[in-house]
């Protein structure tokens, strides 16, 4: 029986763990959460007493979080992409870089998601400045950190590549990337270009008019 996999397109934690899929060509039945798709959603509700998604199940076990999913992937489903590297060093660099574009970039970002999903009169104020500052400080620092690398953590395609890829796309909506952190730009532009995200961010295009703030016209 393949590995289940619950979520939704659109979900940038989701698609972090489909890239992990996509890159070992990994077998999987997707489980859509949504309303019309009432049976997943109960077996979900069931599975997941936080709400959150993505959740696999997979031989008997529930694995929760997008980087547990990933970690789970690489010791049960073992491809020729070594998301996790056989170095320690350099699994523990990729581990460092997966919390920080998770923290850094896209758990900051949300923030400006979740404000704009109120209603107008009980929006904050001041959110956004402060958004905007704690952003301007993430992609300063990314920026000089990806000078002469081609991914997070150098040469190789890794776990932190995975968590990279969605919080950088979704980031550069709510609060575009300055046009002076050339190196992070044009590291997103690689993992956009890299076949596995390509293919989640197509998954989740039918779903653009979900996003608040207006997806632009790019990407």
């Amino acid at each position: 029986m393949n590995p289940q996999l619950f979520g939704h397109p659109f979900s940038s934690y989701y698609q972090k763990a489909l890239i992990a899929f996509y890159e070992n060509d990994i077998a999987f039945d997707f489980r859509l959460i949504s309303p019309e798709e009432e049976a997943n959603c109960r077996e979900f509700a069931a599975l997941a007493p936080m709400g959150k998604f993505p959740v696999l199940v997979d031989r008997g076990r529930t694995i929760f979080e997008s980087t547990a999913i990933i970690e789970y992937l690489a010791i049960h489903h073992p491809g020729p992409v070594a998301l996790i590297p056989a170095d320690p060093d350099a699994a523990l660099e990729a581990r460092m870089f997966d919390r920080v574009f998770d923290n850094y970039i896209m758990n900051a970002m949300q923030p400006l998601v979740n404000n704009m999903l109120r209603p107008e009169d009980q929006r904050d104020p001041h959110l956004e400045g402060y958004i905007h500052r704690t952003l301007d400080r993430a992609y300063a620092w990314i920026d000089s950190h990806m000078v002469g690398r081609e991914w997070a953590i150098g040469d190789s395609f890794t776990l932190a590549d995975c968590a990279a890829a969605p919080s950088l796309f979704y980031a550069d909506w709510a609060y575009p990337i300055p046009a002076e952190h050339t190196h992070l730009k044009a590291y997103r532009a690689r993992l956009l270009a890299r076949p596995s995200f390509a293919r989640a961010v197509d998954g989740g295009r039918p779903f653009r008019h979900y996003f608040p703030l207006g997806a632009p016209d790019r990407d």
